[in-house]
């Protein structure tokens, strides 16, 4: 008989939001340790704020999240290109050793057995002739393929990524999801925010479909249908902004069994 999974992170009634207002909310359930995970909803529904809170960014406003057994330091996070600053005059090498941050802190540089980490995480994302260029003079492709490496060396247990295919181009697309399929391989959780549905119907086995709540959760197959998405396109229509309080809607608000 095989063991049952352990729950990576743990949903209790969960609130989020910014000032007071609620942006996802009554959100309630398991991503088990080697999930990979499609977050989707129409635009607003609350995706990256769902993230943001997994994270640490947002604290909640009412209920609870869970990292069972695991610490922050375990996930990897990776927002919107749209929230990076690419101003700031450092190069591909350099960003991409970020990924060591946690094992070798602020003020220690890199020795030898960690530059090589940094340059095989080059040459696996395709990076391995633009070490010394500055990150600002990137296309978009090239600039999420650093951010991956960077993730790479993260050796993170959960990897969070918000958007990690938009406005990138179709051979880095492919790239980056063969190493999201090995991520998974190797028993990581991996939580992406999606808006291509055959993307995710392609290559994502598990779906949680938001609409600042959840309208159901479980297999792809079974969550995105067009009864599912017409209610999350619904709902997310009608939210209020400026929302006091939280109300639940009458929503299907489902887990589906794998």
């Amino acid at each position: 008989m095989n063991e049952a999974k352990l729950s990576a992170i743990s949903f209790h009634d969960l609130t989020l939001g910014y000032d007071r207002h609620p942006a996802v909310h009554h959100i309630s359930g398991e991503v088990l340790r080697g999930d990979l995970l499609a977050l989707v909803g129409p635009n607003g529904a609350g995706k990256s704020t769902l993230l943001k809170g997994i994270v640490g960014q947002l604290k909640p406003l009412s209920g609870s999240l869970s990292l069972d057994g695991l610490k922050s330091s375990d996930i990897a996070y990776l927002p919107q290109q749209i929230e990076i600053d690419r101003s700031f005059p450092i190069t591909v090498f350099d960003a991409v050793a970020m990924g060591l941050w946690h094992d070798i802190g602020a003020w220690h540089g890199l020795n030898h057995e960690r530059s090589l980490a940094v340059e095989e995480a080059l040459y696996t994302l395709g990076l391995q002739d633009l070490g010394d260029r500055g990150v600002g003079a990137l296309s978009g492709g090239q600039f999420q393929r650093v951010l991956f490496a960077r993730l790479l060396l993260q050796n993170a247990a959960i990897i969070l990524l918000d958007e990690p295919f938009r406005a990138i181009d179709t051979k880095t697309v492919e790239d980056l999801l063969h190493l999201i399929r090995r991520w998974h391989a190797e028993g990581r959780t991996i939580i992406a925010a999606l808006h291509d549905l055959d993307q995710v119907r392609a290559h994502f086995p598990k779906t949680l479909l938001l609409a600042r709540e959840m309208i159901v959760w479980g297999p792809t197959k079974q969550v995105l249908t067009a009864k599912h998405l017409a209610e999350a396109r619904q709902l997310t229509e009608a939210w209020d902004e400026q929302a006091q309080v939280c109300e639940r809607g009458e929503t299907t608000s489902e887990r589906i069994s794998a």
